[in-house]
């Protein structure tokens, strides 16, 4: 287990970390998310000795990182897979640590195939993509067979089936009973992985809480619609006070998002404002949405969409709703290479 309590950096006049406390628990997958900026990186690096906390404390299965026997073989670690001697093979640089801590060689060939690098084993990592970089530092997080694993944007240069790879690792891991903290910005493949998020934004904890509560609490569905008569029927919804937004499809053409509505009742009032539908969909609550409604006030910089919100707030009536053979294997694909 991993706990944090009251962890706190400054740095001059800047404070990157504010009295964060949470638990990463065995026998899940914690996401733990943020803005650009918001200190999740800085967060790993005090867990793991690596930066000093100005305050407070985290401690890995109840000691902190240098008090801590066999580290390898307790906590295992993907801060910055780019930290490589390029010069150094792949191989070498995994044994250049198995026998630093301890560790028999022989684990070597064991984690290169699971993480997929055996055929480039020899390979001088200088030559490597950054997707067999980030393999490669995942390789070395598993050299000890950690209980515990602390990932930092693992997925990052990764193509599709790289990043599925890894969602199936994590959580295979998760359901021996180990612990894993991992960050992604890539929400959609988060809400996926993990079992329970931890979100931060300018250095303090803003939700500790299970996915699905997660989703639950900060977005909700919304009803799409496409009309050659938007204008009309933004009236009708206006008329029925309900809330909606002006948006575009991913081709380019004007819709409504209505929310707290189903896809019942927005049908029943098209049809009985004579407004015919190019389109009448749902779109579910998502944690991208939930993450954006709960964040946006931590983002550093903020685009413009053009999306205009229109309507009043009020709901109409009708309103709805170890690493072992079982692991899977992966080769880098040529995307990565």
């Amino acid at each position: 287990m991993i706990e944090v309590e009251g962890l706190t950096k400054q740095y001059k006049s800047v404070r990157a970390v504010d009295d964060l406390t949470f638990q990463v628990k065995p026998g899940m997958v914690t996401g733990f998310l943020g803005p650009n900026g918001a200190g999740k990186s800085t967060t790993m690096r005090m867990i793991l000795g690596l930066d000093a906390p100005t305050a407070g404390r985290a401690r890995i299965n109840g000691k902190h990182y240098h008090e801590l026997k066999d580290p390898l073989r307790e906590v295992g670690a993907l801060l910055d897979a780019k930290s490589v001697h390029r010069n150094r093979s792949a191989a070498n640089h995994l044994k250049w640590i198995a026998q630093s801590n301890g560790i028999s060689t022989s684990r070597v060939d064991e984690v290169l195939g699971l993480v997929g690098l055996s055929d480039v084993a020899g390979k001088k990592v200088g030559g490597f993509s950054l997707g067999m970089g980030q393999r490669l530092g995942l390789a070395g997080a598993l050299l000890g067979d950690p209980g515990i694993l602390i990932l930092d944007e693992p997925v990052n240069g990764l193509d599709p089936e790289g990043i599925r790879w890894v969602r199936q690792l994590v959580r295979a891991l998760a359901e021996e009973g180990r612990t894993i903290l991992i960050s992604s910005h890539l929400l959609s493949e988060m809400s996926q992985t993990a079992d329970h998020l931890v979100v931060i934004g300018k250095g303090r904890l803003v939700a500790d809480q299970p996915t699905y509560e997660f989703v639950k609490d900060h977005s909700q569905s919304s009803v799409l619609v496409r009309s050659d008569h938007l204008d009309a029927f933004g009236s009708a919804l206006r008329a029925e006070g309900i809330f909606f937004t002006e948006s575009t499809d991913e081709e380019g053409r004007p819709r409504l998002e209505i929310a707290n509505q189903t896809t019942d009742f927005v049908g029943q009032l098209a049809y009985s404002t004579g407004v015919p539908l190019n389109e009448l969909s749902l779109k579910r609550a998502s944690l991208e949405d939930a993450f954006m409604e709960l964040t946006g006030d931590s983002v550093q910089y903020h685009g413009s969409t053009g999306a205009q919100t229109t309507g009043t707030a009020a709901a109409a009536t009708g309103a709805g709703s170890g690493t072992g053979a079982a692991t899977p294997l992966a080769r880098p694909t040529q995307q990565e290479v």
